[in-house]
């Protein structure tokens, strides 16, 4: 299911329905940024200890449905605000020597 998770949120589909909550929000983010700060996610994850990984799969699906057809994941909109909020770089942050 994680490796599913993952690919789903790289999908165009996703970063735009993202992008369209970000901007609900108030965010100020490109389409551009939430795809890349999104794709921020899928190489960090195997840093994450598991109680991190255990955090975003919470605040990221809803709902898991499993049946003969395959799995359907529901995920949670506001999740996804906040996951890119948390990924997203801070402007004007410098790097530390």
């Amino acid at each position: 299911m994680i490796d599913q998770l993952r690919s789903l949120l790289r999908t165009p589909e996703m970063v735009a329905r993202t992008w369209k909550s970000v901007r609900t929000e108030g965010e100020a983010m490109t389409e551009r940024e939430v795809a890349t700060t999104l794709g921020q996610l899928d190489p960090l994850w195997d840093e994450l200890f598991p109680a991190e990984q255990a955090r975003i799969v919470q605040l990221l699906v809803e709902r898991v449905d499993i049946s003969t057809d395959g799995v359907h994941i529901a995920l949670r909109t506001e999740g996804l605000v906040q996951l890119a909020g948390e990924l997203k770089p801070a402007k004007g942050r410098r790097a530390a020597a």
